[in-house]
């Protein structure tokens, strides 16, 4: 406890994840009357907790790119936490997931900002569940023990549950439920396949562990690499979520309060394709290459099915929920193209998706903080008496459709770059029809939303946006420019380790599948161990 009160309170990883959880306490003390008292102090704390995870990153960059921080005690090694079965509190952050957590710590307080109005009752408990949901998802980046990493999956769970439930629309309690099940469900599945792992780990070493470090050194038959696989893929395919297992999506991101949206599409989702690109490839290569033909399948078709489906919506909060099905579907053909520029534009194109399509869902709260309407029929010519917000619209959609000079681009030109060189051709096509189908559905909604005629008298008086919605905003599109004019300072952390995850998942791959588990040491410059001879794990030295 002493080892962790130390790491709490230096400039570590502990502090960046805890620091929300710990602002809970004060704001149990304040009347819930004192409304903007809450407010004025929750949003201090985001700024804060912004400030202390850019101080820690900073410290991570070194000229050749991001040096992987690491939060250990006095021995030089990882905090013991359940030391009969090898559970450790291990946190690291590096090149992969450094972006995502910067992008979760810049979009509290954005979040608590832009919920300045749309947030009408019970501000302390919605401060509340903001904090705690940063926690969980900041503590799932950089969690690198499995049942750690577990642990803080399932807290993200709970806030994000009571954020839909509490605070979102009239349908609001079947979207949570809806929300709640199916992530559960896969949850349940990947907690199976964890401790199986472990277990499988024990009896070939003697030793229990659930270190990423350690598990990443059990060499498995394809048969339990299918089934593990499946386990892993699965959780992580309904938080992405990848089409067919999207459907609780578009209710969750209609039914929750602006902030909930803008959380959940901006990072929560991007816990799917992490997983993935952490654990589920590079853990079983054969079953990942078995199955990379149906990622495909499934990536193009929530590619092309949420972008026709988006195009038919007169929901305009809607459109940009079945957007978020399009963009993720690029995501997952970058990750399964096993390509390192493939796989740069996905995880540039995760921090891309939270920009845009969080600004999206942010102007569409404004918007219905002042007409209470987000239906297409009832806007139109709004650009004349709402220049600014047209202007941060037109800016959000342009980057998300992917032109060029703005962070869009980058993300979808890499991800289908990679591909093709990856002998993908046929996707590249379909994925490439995708993009032309973005252009129209976000083009239309610009249409039907800020020009044509004003058919309502309640839409001639409308508010133009307040210089503070003003401020909100400009960061996030300050980012979109600054990805897409210079992509090179965003992507250059990243490559290192994404090259490092992609060397081993071939060496791995290159090897014959062994008919029974076994350990193996991986090292890229010599022969691979005999598979009857364990041997110490070796993943530490690339970490």
């Amino acid at each position: 406890m002493a080892e962790f009160l130390d790491l709490l309170t230096s400039n570590s990883l502990t502090r960046v994840v805890f620091f929300p959880a710990l602002i809970c306490l004060p704001l149990l003390f304040f009347r819930k009357e004192a409304e903007r008292q809450i407010k004025m102090f929750a949003l201090s704390a985001s700024f804060v907790q912004l400030a202390i995870t850019l101080i820690l990153v900073a410290g991570g960059f070194t000229g050749g790119g991001f040096e992987t921080l690491r939060d250990v005690g006095a021995s030089g090694e990882p905090l013991s936490w359940i030391a009969r079965f090898g559970i450790n509190y291990d946190l690291r952050m590096d090149g992969i997931s450094m972006p995502l957590v910067v992008l979760t710590s810049l979009l509290l307080p954005i979040i608590l900002a832009g919920s300045w109005r749309g947030i009408e009752r019970n501000w302390k408990g919605y401060a509340i569940s903001m904090f705690l949901l940063t926690t969980g998802i900041l503590g799932a980046l950089v969690a690198f023990d499995l049942f750690l990493f577990y642990i803080f999956w399932e807290v993200m769970l709970v806030p994000m549950y009571l954020v839909i439930g509490i605070w979102g629309g009239e349908r609001r309690i079947y979207a949570a439920v809806k929300f709640f099940l199916f992530t559960m469900a896969g949850s349940l599945l990947m907690l199976l396949a964890i401790l199986w792992m472990a277990w499988t780990y024990h009896g070939l070493s003697g030793e229990w562990s659930f270190s990423y470090v350690a598990l990443m050194d059990l060499q498995l038959p394809i048969g339990q690499q299918v089934w593990l696989f499946g386990a892993f893929a699965l959780a992580f395919a309904i938080k992405v979520p990848l089409f067919p297992l999207h459907t609780w999506l578009p209710d969750a991101h209609v039914e929750a309060p602006t902030g909930g949206s803008v959380i959940l599409a901006g990072v929560l989702l991007k816990l799917g394709t992490y997983g993935l690109l952490r654990f589920a490839l590079p853990f079983f290569p054969h079953a990942a290459e078995r199955f990379s033909g149906l990622l495909v399948a499934l990536s193009l078709i929530g590619i092309i099915y949420g972008a026709l489906v988006a195009w038919v919506q007169a929901d305009f909060k809607k459109l940009v929920a079945y957007s978020s099905v399009a963009h993720l579907g690029f995501v997952v053909l970058g990750l399964v193209a096993f390509d390192l520029l493939a796989w740069q534009g996905a995880l540039i194109q995760m921090v891309n998706h939270g920009l845009s399509t969080g600004a999206l869902f942010l102007l569409v709260g404004m918007l219905y903080d002042r007409l209470h309407t987000k239906k297409f029929a009832d806007l139109g010519g709004l650009a004349k008496v709402m220049p600014w917000f047209a202007f941060f619209l037109v800016f959000s959609a342009l980057a998300s459709v992917g032109l060029p000079g703005l962070n869009g681009f980058v993300g979808e030109f890499l991800i289908l770059v990679g591909s093709y060189r990856s002998g993908l051709i046929v996707a590249v096509i379909v994925a490439t029809f995708g993009v032309v189908l973005a252009a129209i559905y976000l083009l239309k909604a610009l249409y039907e939303s800020l020009w044509g005629p004003i058919t309502r008298d309640q839409n001639r008086e409308v508010a133009d946006l307040s210089l503070g919605e003003i401020l909100t905003l400009a960061p996030l599109c300050a980012l979109m420019l600054a990805i897409g004019v210079a992509p090179q300072l965003f992507l250059a952390p990243s490559k290192p380790d994404l090259e490092r995850v992609l060397t081993e998942y071939e060496s791995r791959l290159a090897s014959a599948p062994v008919p029974e588990p076994t350990l193996y040491t991986l090292a890229l410059d010599t022969e691979p161990a005999p598979d009857d001879t364990p041997v110490t794990p070796s993943m530490e030295a690339g970490l």
